[in-house]
């Protein structure tokens, strides 16, 4: 078995937890309040701000030019392709470039970002995709599932776009790759090494989930 394999089966119901969050769903039937989906897309704006450093960490740690290229192509596209979905959707809501990048992470958004880039900092290269894979694996899936399940997803004049996004043949295969470079960098590492890069899939893993029950409940500062 693969070592992506058995994450994948490790975190069945935390991302199954997941299909069935009402955000999620509410995107598939198109029926999620645009107010959820405006606080998702100022939040999710920040977040990639500091994802996107994920890849350059991951490009330091790189130790051919490969995965070097690799890591950069996953950093221009976060900047100038996923960000860019989330820049067009805020014109749509009169929300400018600059509101975008001044709004204030959470305190789930933030302590997500911070766990990540402490792993970046402090960790080798496979504790790092370790911990990033889980953010877009997961909208893979989630993206996939929205399409088959529900017909006129893909198609819907607001929520579409995301779901188009996130099933494109584009991100499927950063996504891929990914995947393919945790179970080289996994390969032959004893149980215990193993057992850190479970452990930090499984904790992203629920931060993503408590990352869709933020933005569709709320969850900003208390003063």
């Amino acid at each position: 078995m693969k070592f992506s394999e058995r994450l994948f089966q490790n975190v069945s119901d935390i991302w199954g937890r997941t299909h069935e969050h009402p955000f999620v769903v509410g995107l598939g039937r198109g029926d999620l309040p645009i107010e959820s989906f405006i606080r998702y897309m100022k939040q999710d704006y920040v977040f990639l701000i500091d994802y996107a450093k994920l890849f350059a960490f991951g490009a330091v740690k790189a130790r051919d030019m490969d995965t070097m290229a690799a890591f950069a192509k996953l950093l221009d596209e976060t900047l100038h392709g996923e960000m860019d979905l989330h820049r067009k959707y805020a014109e749509r809501f009169g929300i400018t470039k600059q509101e975008l990048e001044e709004t204030k992470p959470t305190p789930m958004n933030l302590a997500y970002t911070r766990y990540m880039l402490n792993v970046a900092q402090n960790g080798s290269l496979a504790e790092l995709v370790s911990s990033l894979l889980p953010c877009m694996w997961s909208y893979w899936e989630i993206s996939k599932m929205l399409a088959e399940t529900y017909p006129n997803a893909i198609t819907h004049s607001l929520y579409g776009e995301w779901i188009k996004m996130y099933t494109s043949n584009e991100f499927a295969s950063l996504a891929m790759w990914l995947i393919e470079l945790l179970d080289n960098l996994a390969e032959g590492k004893p149980e215990k090494e193993l057992a850190i890069l479970e452990d930090h899939f499984l904790t992203t893993s629920r931060f993503e989930y408590l990352f869709w029950d933020m933005v569709y409940q709320g969850g900003e500062w208390p003063v």
